[in-house]
């Protein structure tokens, strides 16, 4: 492949030893971009130059799938970054194994990630062959459904406990001209949609045959189909959105356009900078209501090798410091997400996040599809997903039929 192909330009470069670093510029690129992930990565912006370093910001617009060939491009053509974000799971493991991307284990083995980070599945998500490479910040759970009170209190209707009495809701909320479900026109949120009813709908057990045993005959089954018929209702629940990114689906929710929508637990950072109150002007459904569990998906940063010797120390200095208790409250509290320690003081988080820490602390988790499947088997379920929503002339049962495929031959 091209990244291995790649390797021999960069494996020369190694890594350095922890110590002091001087004032150096470090390039970080991400897909923070919304209101919400603005704020919050000001907050890791913060931190790392408050060390003498300086935070040079890579923001790419365009979430996840617009980012990550730009980033996967840079490290392979010769230009990488000082660290990049990916998200937990198996994206980088190619740039790993090409000898592109930096041993951090001992920075891990220095600050004892091993005994402070929960669940350990974050961390076993950045260890391949034994050795660590990424540092994980946050743990963002896809299992939530977020609610306009202000809708529901136009439609005449009682906010919805569960997914059931929200699709029971669609036909006031359409006649009071409001759209029941938003979702945004980027492939990934149909299909984390789909991923979060297959959880409330299957249960764990299921999602764990399907993503985690890869089996297929579990995926073409009577389950699963149940949820493609969620996933049918949502479809419809769906129609007129008219709106690309994932901030601007939530922003309908936030405006009172939308009933509600399937997103992950960064929508609340979007919620904190319209000044809205969880619990008073929206409300969360974790697990839809129905199966209150969580995924371990989040965001971890990876470290390109660099030649630049100072630039490899100011690495180090940022990996510690994203793990840093002071700098994971303030980032999480922003973020909407929760921590990957077990061991801050997370007082002053809202409604929302205290259930999604009450989930986590009872251990009712699962791990996400990134950690589960390969990126190439995530693409076909992006594709088939994006399909699905877009055209209302494919069924449920041939949507199966392709979906029970790809889980047939994902890696």
């Amino acid at each position: 492949m091209k990244i291995r192909m790649m390797a021999a330009m960069l494996a020369a470069s190694a890594a350095l030893p922890l110590g002091a670093a001087s004032a150096t510029d470090l390039e970080v690129t991400h897909w923070w971009t919304s209101g919400g992930e603005a704020a919050a990565v000001a907050e890791l912006a913060k931190a790392f130059d408050a060390t003498g370093n300086h935070w040079v910001d890579g923001a790419i617009a365009g979430s996840g799938g617009t980012a990550r060939p730009i980033m996967i491009s840079r490290i392979t053509g010769g230009d990488p970054m000082g660290a990049t974000q990916f998200n937990h799971g198996r994206q980088a493991e190619e740039l790993v194994q090409a000898g592109l991307m930096r041993d951090l284990t001992d920075v891990a083995t220095a600050e004892h990630w091993k005994d402070i980070v929960r669940p350990s599945s974050l961390l076993d998500s950045c260890t391949i062959d034994g050795k660590i490479y990424c540092a994980p910040v946050n743990i963002h759970s896809w299992q939530w459904l977020w609610l306009s009170n202000a809708a529901f209190k136009k439609a005449g209707v009682p906010v919805p406990k569960n997914w059931d009495e929200f699709v029971a809701s669609a036909p006031a909320l359409e006649k009071a001209g409001i759209i029941p479900l938003a979702v945004g026109g980027q492939p990934w949120q149909a299909t984390g949609a789909f991923d979060v009813l297959m959880v409330a709908v299957a249960g764990k057990d299921v999602f764990n045959k399907v993503f985690k045993d890869k089996d297929a005959e579990v995926a073409a089954g009577p389950e699963i189909a149940k949820v493609f018929k969620a996933a049918d209702d949502a479809r419809k629940m769906s129609k007129g959105s008219n709106v690309q990114d994932w901030n601007q689906a939530t922003n309908l929710v936030i405006t009172g356009k939308a009933g509600g929508q399937i997103m992950g637990d960064w929508a609340q950072g979007e919620f904190q900078v319209a000044k809205q109150v969880a619990g008073k002007d929206y409300t969360c459904l974790p697990g839809l209501g129905v199966n209150e569990i969580i995924s371990t998906n989040g965001d971890a940063f990876y470290f390109p090798l660099l030649k630049d010797p100072e630039k490899s120390k100011a690495q180090a200095v940022l990996a510690k410091t994203l793990l840093d208790p002071k700098t994971q409250v303030a980032f999480n509290l922003k973020k909407g997400s929760l921590p990957v320690r077990g061991d801050v003081d997370l007082a002053a988080a809202n409604d929302c996040m205290k259930k999604g820490l009450d989930i986590l602390a009872k251990g009712n988790v699962i791990q996400g599809t990134d950690q589960l499947l390969s990126a190439d088997s995530q693409k076909q379920k992006e594709d088939l997903f994006s399909e699905f929503f877009a055209n209302p002339s494919m069924t449920p049962e041939d949507a199966q039929k392709r979906f029970a495929k790809i889980i047939a031959s994902a890696d």
